[in-house]
């Protein structure tokens, strides 16, 4: 009985994971930011995640470890700081021995979003700026569709949601 209960949890913790970093993908994208509350959540989420399948002293040595080389990253201005946070996050959430195939998978992704976003530089028109969207999906494509125009930075939570779902589905 033990047992169901402890994988009814897991499912619930990965499940609840899967919708903070969707969330926090989507707010990446709208906003270019991510809110530390969305990383505190995972990361709560995957210490007890780890704590449920006892894996707790292996994943925050992956989690931390993560953590430190995406903030060396940040450091030198390759990363955002709410992408950091996320990152290591979401470390924390994956298995400790799918820590190495999450970073492979978030750099394919982001590898794969980069270039889109630079082709999409070259077909993008430039949005009219007299025309003002009402909704908040048209307001965010138009600031997008600037972004994309500008080469604004890309919206990396994506890549880490990307890369969290491969390894956690």
């Amino acid at each position: 009985m033990l047992h169901d209960w402890s994988s009814l949890l897991s499912s619930s913790l990965i499940l609840l994971s899967i919708v903070v970093l969707l969330a926090a993908s989507l707010h990446d994208i709208i906003a270019r930011t991510v809110p530390n509350w969305m990383a505190l959540a995972l990361a709560v989420l995957g210490l007890a995640l780890r704590s449920v399948d006892g894996t707790l002293p292996g994943g925050m040595l992956a989690g931390t470890s993560v953590f430190v080389a995406a903030a060396i990253a940040w450091r030198r201005g390759w990363m955002g700081g709410g992408d950091v946070k996320l990152l290591g996050a979401a470390a924390l959430v994956v298995p400790p021995s799918g820590v190495v195939n999450f970073i492979i998978a978030v750099s394919l992704t982001g590898s794969v979003l980069a270039l889109l976003y630079l082709l999409a530089r070259r077909l993008v028109p430039t949005p009219n700026a007299a025309a003002r969207p009402r909704t908040l999906p048209a307001r965010a494509l138009r600031a997008e569709c600037w972004r994309i125009r500008r080469g604004g930075p890309l919206p990396y939570a994506c890549a880490i949601a990307a890369g969290g779902l491969f390894i956690l589905l």
